[in-house]
């Protein structure tokens, strides 16, 4: 089964695939450090705009709704022809999110060869006392046979901003809880469901839309952060069946399972009409 995803999460999937702009990534450098910097010198983050000093014309914040990466790198290179190594200035990055970067590095390591997958979960380190709406990237690191997560968004500025002390290119255990973590804590009463989410967003029912959005992303269907259909709970609801609780139950045993759940979790998407995308989403 380890072959099989590993073959899985290499070839890219229909937002990954960087379609006609594929040669913007031939020679890219292969080290996850210079990757990062490529990413965070190509995208700026829609909600960290303004700190940078950038105040964003609403045109511009429309940017974060490219779901493609072939769609962003036709942005990058109308705003600046120059090659990707070359970070642009904060005028001429596409404005994007957590998702983007995220996704953004997944498509480059996937064109390199490397498996790579996206992943959908909470940040713990933002803001003190809180799990914060977050997205990363997995890579296979083949030398050292594991999965190494990678927060691609968090540049220097950011990282003095909230004073993150860890290596972003290989996120420590826990540090970065994927969806289905959460939802077995607060489910366990270890975690209070209130402390996840973002701006005014907290609660059991924000966690599950990333939980479904962390299953889809593993079946290589990156969602924008604000897409939602399906099994998604309505915003701010509070009360759940049993059966809704016993599926979601289910779905984050399988995220969590490692590649030994391959098999399954690509078969539950397949097979719940719950979780198909619906007509043109990915325009």
């Amino acid at each position: 089964m380890i072959a099989d995803a590993l073959q899985y999460y290499v070839e890219p999937g229909v937002m990954t695939d960087p379609g006609e702009y594929r040669h913007l990534l031939d020679g890219l450098p292969q080290d996850i450090p210079s990757l990062c910097r490529i990413v965070q010198g190509l995208v700026l983050h829609l909600h960290w705009a303004e700190r940078y000093g950038v105040h964003l014309p609403e045109e511009r914040r429309q940017e974060a709704n490219l779901r493609r990466v072939s769609r962003q790198l036709r942005l990058i290179a109308a705003l600046d022809g120059s090659p990707l190594t070359v970070a642009r200035p904060l005028e001429k990055r596409i404005i994007g999110t957590c998702r983007d970067c995220s996704v953004f590095m997944c498509s480059i390591l996937r064109h390199q060869g490397v498996p790579a997958r996206a992943r959908c979960g909470f940040g713990t380190y933002f803001t003190a006392g809180v799990c914060e709406d977050h997205w990363t990237c997995e890579y296979w690191n083949s030398d050292e046979a594991r999965w190494v997560t990678v927060d691609a968004q968090i540049d220097q500025f950011q990282r003095d901003a909230v004073n993150i002390t860890f290596d972003t290119a290989d996120v420590p255990e826990g540090r970065f809880l994927p969806a289905g973590r959460a939802w077995q804590m607060c489910r366990s009463g270890q975690a209070d469901a209130k402390a996840f989410g973002i701006f005014d967003m907290w609660g059991l029912w924000f966690i599950a839309g990333n939980l479904v959005r962390d299953i889809l992303s593993l079946n290589k269907i990156e969602l924008l952060p604000w897409d939602g259909w399906g099994l998604m709970p309505e915003s701010g609801q509070q009360a759940f069946s049993g059966e809704y609780l016993e599926c979601l139950d289910r779905l984050s045993e399988l995220t969590l399972a490692g590649d030994e759940a391959f098999t399954d979790i690509r078969a539950l998407v397949q097979e719940d009409e719950r979780l198909h995308a619906p007509c043109g989403w990915e325009a």
